[in-house]
């Protein structure tokens, strides 16, 4: 910072001090501009200054109002208030109202001037960084799905975030505070229950999972679950408990609905006329009804956590264990006939046996469960052998013919997901050569398994505007690219949003969300959307939870992020069903190459556990801001896999850039 000139704007003053100032200023290379406080506002929307020096008429209060107003209106500048070393009480107030620092008369300098307007830049720098550090540590805090508090032992909330306030069913945090001064009473269903609370806090210091009743603020009824842990000051003084709240209000209607339904189930199979059983993924008995405990004269508890090999002798236990495989494994219900012996038994039985997967609420299998009955008399044991391994047979090639048709359907499926994106790219105006056109474009694409959940468009809106898409569906594979094919299909039906990002990524969030909680599945997808007008030099954007893209512009030799005007992240679509997202509006001139990425580009481990940063990603890009588009890409690429501990990329990843020509003549 120390060789960068100086440009400064001096306020107010007219008199020789001020002359002599800015000769020292102009004398070390500077630049220093003038203009009485009443013209400040349109030079400072004029022109980029590193400094403002303001010499106030008198030390008063109109003054200080005045320094109040220059440090809103320029909040990235350092101000120096100029004065005289006998107004100590009003330099003191004029750093309160928001001045940088103060520089009297009587102890200027030359270089004392240029070491305080450096040392105020550098402050300047420190302090915007302190608070966008704060502003992300809010945004962090007020966006997370848990509540999280802190309150005094005898129930008043210190703290609370945005969760919180919505669990408990108030509108914000203030409204929770304010309402709520007596935690026992107002939220505690079950009465002494705040009362266990404070008991088993001071005797851990801690506590995990403590699930109660709670009031909402409308007087319903839900479940929460606690966790929390005691502060204490050094002298081990307790000052305040802090924790987090979690609704687990579906959880335990889902347990309490599960509990009645396994006593009817209990009720049902303990009076069928067959043997039930369950058993887990390792084969071991987890339920057996009466019948099937009789049948093997066993008592059910002497049963659970056994396999069939402490039942059956080892040949026919590996032929159940193999069936118990098959059937968890191919998530299908098996019918067979078994041939059994139980312990003590002179003979052999045959029972017909229906085995069916077992699934938790992920629908993932979790075991299996299993019906017999016998009909040893029905039909002989050699007859019903046989057509047992003929249907197993002719299910093993229904299984080989499917996973053959199933690699056809995924080759197919990469086939056309391939043909789906931009084949061609639209020229700007119409009919151009595509060597002419106002905007030029180039993209690379490459799938982490078969197919991919990346998926970008480009469309022409206009002969002068231009849309540019680009969206990333969590994972990668056959779910992914499902998702990507509705995206596109939505997107198409949205043209008459197209110029408006903010409207058009609510509504394909809109929809989206509709098509997923009909499935049932959430699948997360970040999306970025831009439109750009080659004639006004317009640039609008909106962002659903996207890396944000890097705008090149290589007259400047800078690399920079588009970050949204408010500088707050929006969330990805598919996640809440009615969140508004920002359109942000900038200027683009020829030269500018825009870049936009999804995430598999740089979530890359590299040969030390290192992971490949966005601020890598930018270092890269601007050593290669000499290089075209194409070429940038390739080579971008090529370092990448180069850092990456296999070479290779673990993610889908697909890159667009658009590069701003010259206008057409």
């Amino acid at each position: 910072m120390e060789s960068v000139p100086l440009k400064v704007l001096f306020i107010g003053g007219e008199g020789q001090f001020a002359q002599d100032v800015a000769a020292a200023l102009r004398d070390a290379g500077g630049v220093v501009e003038t203009a009485k406080f009443t013209a400040a506002g349109d030079a400072l929307r004029g022109d980029s200054f590193h400094a403002v020096l303001f010499e106030p008429p008198q030390p008063n209060a109109a003054s200080l109002f005045q320094i109040t107003s220059l440090a809103v209106r320029a909040p990235d500048l350092p101000v120096i208030v100029l004065g005289s070393d006998r107004d100590a009480a009003f330099a003191v107030e004029a750093v309160s109202a928001g001045a940088q620092d103060f520089l009297a008369r009587e102890e200027f300098t030359p270089q004392k001037l240029e070491r305080k307007i450096r040392s105020a830049m550098e402050r300047q720098v420190e302090r915007a960084a302190l608070a966008h550090e704060k502003e992300n540590y809010y945004s962090i805090f007020d966006h997370l799905v848990e509540g999280i508090f802190r309150t005094t032992p005898d129930g008043h909330y210190l703290l609370a975030n945005v969760a919180l306030a919505r669990i408990y069913g108030y509108q914000s945090p203030a409204e929770l505070m304010v309402r709520v001064t007596d935690i026992a009473r107002r939220l505690y269903v079950e009465p002494g229950r705040r009362e266990e609370f404070i008991r088993l806090m001071q005797e851990h210091d801690t506590l995990s999972d403590f699930e109660s009743q709670i009031y909402r603020k409308d007087g319903s009824v839900i479940w929460i679950s606690e966790n929390c842990r005691a502060v204490r000051d050094p002298q081990g003084r307790l000052l305040y408990y802090e924790g987090t709240v979690q609704d687990i209000t579906r959880r335990r209607q889902a347990e309490e609905a599960l509990r009645r339904s396994e006593s009817l189930y209990h009720s049902l199979v303990e009076t069928m006329p067959q043997g039930v059983f369950r058993r887990d993924l390792q084969g071991r008995f987890t339920f057996a009804n009466r019948l099937y405990c009789e049948y093997h004269r066993v008592k059910p508890d002497d049963l659970l956590g056994k396999t069939d090999f402490d039942l059956y002798p080892k040949a026919a236990a590996e032929k159940y264990w193999r069936d118990d495989l098959r059937v968890m494994e191919s998530g299908e219900t098996l019918e067979i006939l078994e041939e059994t012996q139980p312990a003590g038994a002179r003979e052999k039985r045959y029972h017909q046996v229906i085995k069916t997967p077992l699934h938790d609420e992920a629908g993932r299998v979790i075991g299996l469960q299993g019906m017999f009955w016998d009909i040893t008399e029905k039909i002989r044991a050699e007859e019903e052998i046989r057509r047992a391994n003929a249907e197993l047979a002719r299910s093993r090639e229904e299984l080989r013919a499917k996973n053959l048709l199933l690699e056809d359907n995924l080759r197919m499926a990469r086939e056309i997901q391939l043909a789906v994106l931009p084949q061609q790219y639209p020229a700007f105006p119409r009919g151009v050569p595509p060597e002419r056109s106002a905007f030029l474009f180039s993209h690379r694409y490459e799938a982490a398994e078969t197919v991919s959940g990346d998926f970008f468009s480009i469309s022409a809106l206009s002969d002068e505007e231009v849309s540019v898409l680009i969206c990333d569906v969590a994972g990668h594979g056959v779910r992914s690219s499902l998702v990507t094919a509705m995206i596109r299909a939505l997107a198409e039906e949205l043209k008459p949003l197209a110029q408006e990002p903010g409207l058009f990524l609510r509504k394909l969030n809109s929809d989206l969300c509709a098509i997923l909680k009909n499935t049932g599945s959430l699948m997360l997808t970040t999306a970025f959307y831009l439109t750009a007008n080659w004639r006004t030099g317009t640039l609008r954007y909106a962002n659903a939870g996207h890396p944000r893209p890097l705008r090149i512009r290589r007259a400047e030799a800078r690399v920079e992020l588009l970050a949204n005007a408010s500088g707050a992240s929006q969330p990805a679509l598919g996640l809440f069903e009615n969140p508004w997202y920002q359109t942000t509006e900038t200027t683009i001139a020829p030269g500018d190459f825009l870049m936009l990425f999804t995430d598999g580009l740089y979530e890359v481990q590299g040969q030390h556990e290192e992971l490949y940063s966005q601020e890598r990603l930018v270092m890269d890009v601007k050593n290669l801001l000499d290089k075209p588009a194409d070429q940038l890409f390739d080579e971008l690429l090529k370092t990448i896999r180069a850092f990456s501990l296999n070479h290779e990329f673990e993610d889908d990843v697909c890159l667009v850039g658009m590069e701003v020509a010259e206008k057409p003549g």
